[in-house]
């Protein structure tokens, strides 16, 4: 199953030197998420090939512009292009206040239904279950509320062993029990166990994305184990009174926090306007935990 996220943006508050505020999109078996959706993204949507129609679900970590000033504009030009299909939108319950009002004074009535689901900054909820995947929020800390996103594979069914099926003559009918676990008898009576014809599906994949926040260990538990963790990291630690002056984590300390959770990779994103180039955020993170990557635009990672 595909589980892959690319980056739209990775700046912190302002677009510069090439770099646009926060946004990511996550692909999970061919359905599209969209996390967080800071100023041009649907401009780095067009430019990355990520097409609107194919978003159902978007969800917005909390009121800071980088965050979500490019929301409004996404969800009229949805409008505009004639979609018809419900969106389901998750944020902070002032969210929608905004989001009515630049609708109310532009007299905009969209063709399309907006699902609004409040999210809660103190604690953590499952928001989604579906087929596919199991979406948690999690409760960061920021200088006003503030959620991250846990986004769980669910298990799949067995393996199928075809050549093994075929060899024996097992029925196309109960595939979906073998599938299932079920053990299979064959006309004569005898009896083939399960694990003979399949084998356990890919233990599920686990995405973190940790949205603004200071360091604070209050959210670790949710996160161990990650595939993929995603941190802010807006500040080199020379940086670190500025940090916590701002609710921000540095590029050390989010290292240091996929030490702490045993995550396999780390991704870091949120650059501080100060920096030109990254290349010592990535150094500085490194050396704590080597498994870590730029979140740079345009690149996709798989889960």
């Amino acid at each position: 199953m595909k589980f892959e996220v690319t980056i739209l943006g990775s700046s912190s508050a302002t677009p510069i030197y090439n770099r646009n505020p926060t946004s990511q999109v996550l692909n999970i078996n061919e359905r599209l998420y969209l996390i967080d959706c800071g100023e041009g993204t649907q401009q780095q949507m067009l430019r990355f090939d990520v097409r609107a129609s194919r978003i159902d679900h978007i969800f917005i970590s909390h009121l800071h512009g980088d965050h979500y000033l490019g929301l409004v504009g996404l969800l009229s030009s949805m409008h505009l292009n004639g979609r018809k299909k419900p969106l389901k939108l998750f944020g902070p319950p002032q969210l929608k206040e905004v989001i009515d009002l630049q609708f109310k004074y532009s007299e905009t009535h969209l063709q399309y239904d907006i699902e609004f689901t409040i999210t809660n900054p103190n604690k953590a909820e499952t928001i989604i279950a579906n087929e596919d995947v199991i979406i948690e929020t999690i409760p960061l800390d920021h200088r006003i509320a503030c959620t991250g996103f846990l986004f769980r594979e669910k298990k799949r069914l067995r393996k199928l062993l075809k050549d093994e099926l075929e060899r024996i003559g097992v029925p196309v009918e109960v595939y979906t029990s073998l599938k299932k676990g079920a053990d299979y008898t064959n006309p004569e009576g005898k009896i083939y166990k399960n694990d003979t014809l399949t084998v356990d599906s890919d233990k599920p994949k686990t995405y973190s994305y940790c949205s603004d926040t200071i360091y604070n260990e209050q959210y670790f538990d949710q996160i161990n184990n990650s595939d993929l963790l995603y941190h802010e990291a807006t500040f080199l630690h020379n940086m670190v009174d500025r940090a916590n002056e701002t609710y921000h984590t540095t590029a050390l300390q989010a290292a240091e926090i996929a030490v702490k959770t045993n995550a396999k990779k780390l991704l870091i994103g949120h650059f501080s306007a100060r920096y030109k180039t990254l290349d010592e955020l990535l150094e500085e993170a490194q050396s704590v935990f080597p498994e870590t990557s730029l979140a740079i635009e345009g690149k996709t990672f798989v889960v």
